[in-house]
């Protein structure tokens, strides 16, 4: 661990005092580390220097617009690369709040993002990239008898 001092007055240190109490911090060292990290991931993000993600997607759209949940379902299986899993929630008699959960290189997943929130009907679109290093790994999970592990990538958030 590196240690530094900050100075800040007074007013603005009990605002983010209430706000780690509110958010349940344990101390101000916690909080100022999750906002560092916050604030460097949508630098990289918005530099385009996180190569691949993880992301949640999030949108409302009302299901008795024309084929609208057909071409959802169609952009998604066009997509099976980066579409990992998809919930979908009944809201009320008209409406559906999807989440999809996507992986894969950012741009892809940000342009796939944004393809579905552009679909005519969908409502409150919004996505939450993760930059992730991808890591190639040749080993065994669980049982696997022993040199048998099956290749498969590793996706580590950045720190």
């Amino acid at each position: 661990m590196e240690r530094f001092t900050i100075s800040i007055d007074e007013d603005l240190a009990a605002e983010f005092d209430r706000l780690i109490t509110q958010r349940g911090y344990r101390n101000r060292s916690e909080a100022v580390r999750d906002l560092m990290r916050g604030y460097l991931e949508r630098e990289r993000l918005e530099r385009d220097e996180a190569t691949h993600s993880v992301a949640s997607l999030s949108y409302v759209y009302n299901h008795h617009e024309r084929e609208l949940a057909e071409r959802l379902t169609a952009l998604q299986h066009g997509h099976h690369d980066l579409t990992v899993a998809t919930m979908h929630v009944h809201l009320d008699h008209e409406h559906c709040l999807e989440s999809v959960i996507l992986r894969g290189q950012t741009a892809a997943v940000r342009s796939f993002a944004e393809a579905m929130m552009a679909e005519r009907g969908v409502r409150h679109g919004q996505i939450n990239l993760v930059a992730v290093e991808v890591e190639h790994g040749h080993h065994a999970h669980g049982y696997v008898p022993a040199g048998k592990g099956a290749p498969h990538l590793h996706l580590k958030p950045k720190t």
